[in-house]
């Protein structure tokens, strides 16, 4: 995972997190939105089929724990935490029935995943204390996550790849407000854990159990399934390393080598989310992303 480049003084310690209400134009958006590269076009687009489902737990999540926050600055991060991910499922929602209106029916793998988000996150009935200790496992799960996404919203920042692929650039943007977002947030989720309970175990555990899980899903699982239901593509397709290894060099995925070094990071006693990514250059992206100042002008604007 990146991290903090010590030479920028530009670097802020905290900024508030505020909601942007982004829209994003996919009616002419091609079924392969990276030209002639559809295992690195369905790998990412597996995440509008998973991140909504995450997010909306987090949002419930998140909210039930704001009674319990004491530190009146981490629940002002809290709330901009919740209204940020809000926004993200929305706008991945967009995508998705952008690809049902193409013929490629995510419904199976969707099902799945909700199923799975709501066994991690739903509250099974509990109340009391035992429904705070499961509410503290979840924050302890959401900022493993929040780990991930955080690389890969610095990661979507950086690779330039993309337009050198041709990447469509209505969803180029869509990933790189997000990703800007994801590392705006990155320690929210932590710094709430941290409050909560703080406890190594309880913080290690969930990441290496759930979050191998999730990548597995996302990476194995989610990318053959969009391949083989690819209207285009009639299983011509499949997942192999070489092809992931191929989309890595070209900076149109992460490589393994990125992601074996974002793996152990959070495993580190002294671990904190704001010693990885760039706060600066989220902030700086934000200012130019073209969805991000047209939800700006229209807020100016009254509309």
């Amino acid at each position: 995972m990146a991290t903090k480049n010590p030479n920028i003084s530009a670097e802020p310690d905290r900024i508030a997190l505020n909601a942007r209400d982004v829209e994003f134009d996919f009616h002419e958006l091609p079924l392969h939105w990276i030209p002639n590269e559809p295992v690195a076009t369905h790998m990412i687009n597996v995440m509008h089929m998973m991140l909504p489902e995450f997010e909306e737990w987090f949002v419930r999540c998140f909210s039930e724990a704001l009674p319990y926050i004491k530190d009146e600055q981490l629940k002002e991060d809290v709330l901009g935490f919740i209204g940020q991910e809000a926004q993200h499922a929305k706008g991945h929602a967009d995508a998705l029935e952008r690809l049902k209106a193409q013929g490629l029916d995510p419904g199976p793998f969707a099902d799945q995943m909700a199923w799975l988000v709501k066994l991690l996150y739903d509250n099974h009935g509990t109340t009391g204390r035992a429904r705070y200790e499961l509410m503290v496992l979840q924050a302890s799960l959401t900022s493993a996550i929040e780990h991930v996404t955080a690389f890969l919203g610095q990661w979507a920042m950086d690779a330039k790849g993309l337009e050198a692929a041709g990447a469509d650039p209505n969803m180029v943007d869509l990933l790189r407000w997000h990703g800007a977002e994801e590392v705006e947030h990155r320690s929210v989720a932590f710094d709430l854990y941290q409050h909560l309970d703080g406890g190594y175990i309880r913080r290690a555990v969930p990441y290496g159990i759930v979050v191998p899980m999730i990548v597995w899903i996302w990476i194995i699982v989610g990318t053959r399934y969009l391949l083989k239901n690819d209207p285009e593509l009639k299983g011509s397709v499949s997942l192999n390393p070489i092809t992931f290894w191929q989309a890595g060099k070209k900076n149109i995925l992460p490589t393994v080598w990125e992601l074996i070094k974002m793996a152990p990071g959070y495993l580190l006693p002294n671990y904190h989310p704001s010693k990885y990514g760039s706060t600066s250059q989220a902030v700086a992206y934000l200012a130019t992303s073209p969805a991000a100042k047209r939800a700006l002008d229209a807020q100016e604007n009254g509309q």
